[in-house]
């Protein structure tokens, strides 16, 4: 039995920013939520995240997630002072407490296991998660004898000279035998040049500690400013596109790629440069997205191509072509077989299949049917200055270039719209309408204008 701990009540200053610092983003998801993904597999009994700077906002963020409970660690004295609040919530519990940092955000399941099983088949008081850094400032040293039995943990601000030459460091994660820490935990002190109660300190007093290395230290790379944040974006993006190039996608030009871990991709698509796939994306089989495409929270099927455009929460089915410089947002359907082409702009609209709105229209919440055709530069009126209307254009109907639908307004089933009409009123079936003044010519206007 385990119980998981994560530490995420720290302000993290060096972010400069006024977000808590577990909930900067990384890759579609916050840093917390990383490190919350990554212990699901083990099957906690409990999950507890300690909370202190804007806990609030920290909780709402997390609020979709199952089973969390929260702690709150009103002041924040150090790593050791947030396990002491957990003594009343794990009052009577006698398994084991795994802590993590939730600034850890590419710790991976495969090591946690590992950790955890090298925990428990050794009986270990406590076991620690470490590695070998070439330059390990600003981490804290893990000293062990040749068992990888600890004898001490320094903090790197508490180091002497000589005790910073050594590379291994304390990666934030931790296995304690919850019985025995509780016992030590009531007597930490602070005496560091922090005036912090650190959870180091109780490492070394519960009994057997033992050390395990992780195989890759990436892993454990911490989040504490920008540039971190930055180097944690490049691990991580290098993991997911050689995820998903393993798997049968083609990325032309992988570094000039960016993809979120939420999205997921099929088999035989090629993703060109300058693309980027966001949020809970779907893309599937024999799809081609780019050159310079973004994609966030949508769903791509089969054969679509989307050339040099934007396409937000919406969908797209097979054999669509988008772009090029199409934008569809706010939730657009877009049916099989259509094309959405140069300059259209789609919002809140669903398109039947096998229709085409080919270049230079904005069409906002309209439906239209099977077969429909949008002359260039159509649009829809769809905002009255207060309020938003809806347009209905049936199937098989075609309006000319320069046409102008004033929402609300219903076009029926094999209408025709002549080229430059206005229409404000709702046309029947199997019409033509004609809303512009009839052309008037006057020879030598210029002349008797003088």
């Amino acid at each position: 039995m385990v119980v998981v701990a994560i530490l995420a009540a720290g302000r993290g200053t060096r972010m400069k920013s006024n977000l808590p610092k577990v909930l900067h983003t990384l890759g579609g998801r916050s840093l917390v939520e990383r490190v919350i993904k990554s212990v699901e597999p083990l099957s906690p009994s409990r999950q507890l995240v300690i909370v202190g700077y804007q806990a609030e906002e920290v909780k709402a963020a997390m609020q979709s997630i199952p089973r969390l409970e929260f702690v709150e660690q009103t002041v924040q004295l150090g790593t050791g002072h947030a396990i002491q609040q957990l003594l009343p919530h794990l009052e009577g519990y006698t398994g084991d407490l795994l802590i993590l940092n939730g600034d850890l955000p590419l710790i991976r399941t495969e090591t946690l296991k590992h950790l955890l099983q090298t925990h428990q088949e050794n009986q270990n008081a406590a076991t620690i998660l470490t590695a070998h850094l070439s330059d390990p400032r600003g981490y804290g040293r893990v000293f062990c004898n040749s068992e990888n039995v600890v004898q001490q943990m320094v903090e790197d601000k508490d180091c002497t000279t000589a005790q910073k030459q050594n590379s291994r460091i304390n990666a934030g994660v931790y296995c304690f035998n919850w019985s025995k820490l509780a016992q030590f935990l009531p007597h930490l002190q602070a005496n560091n040049a922090q005036k912090e109660y650190y959870l180091t300190d109780a490492v070394t007093q519960v009994g057997k500690v033992m050390a395990v290395d992780v195989e890759d230290y990436q892993e454990i790379v911490g989040i504490n400013d920008r540039l971190q944040l930055a180097t944690a974006t490049e691990i991580l993006q290098t993991r997911i596109k050689e995820k998903w190039m393993v798997a049968g996608v083609t990325l032309i030009d992988p570094h000039s790629i960016t993809i979120d871990d939420t999205v997921e991709i099929q088999p035989d698509v090629i993703i060109e440069p300058q693309t980027h796939l966001r949020g809970k994306t779907v893309i599937q089989t024999g799809s081609r997205i780019g050159p310079g495409s973004l994609i966030e929270n949508s769903h791509l099927g089969e054969n679509v191509t989307v050339l040099y455009s934007v396409v937000v929460d919406s969908t797209v089915d097979a054999g669509t072509k988008i772009g090029p410089y199409t934008h569809l947002r706010g939730h657009v359907q877009v049916g099989a077989a259509c094309r959405v082409g140069n300059f259209v702009e789609l919002k809140n609209t669903h398109i039947g299949d096998r229709t085409n709105v080919a270049h230079l229209s904005y069409l906002g919440d309209t439906t239209l049917g099977t077969k429909v055709n949008i002359g260039a530069g159509t649009i829809t009126a769809n905002y009255d200055g207060v309020k938003k209307h809806p347009t209905k254009i049936g199937d098989r109907t075609k309006t000319g270039a320069n046409s102008v639908l004033v929402a609300p307004v219903t076009l029926g089933d094999d209408v025709y719209v002549a080229a430059g009409s206005t229409v404000t009123e709702d046309v029947p079936d199997n019409s033509l309408v004609i809303a512009r003044s009839r052309q008037v010519v006057k020879p030598d206007w210029q002349k008797q204008s003088q």
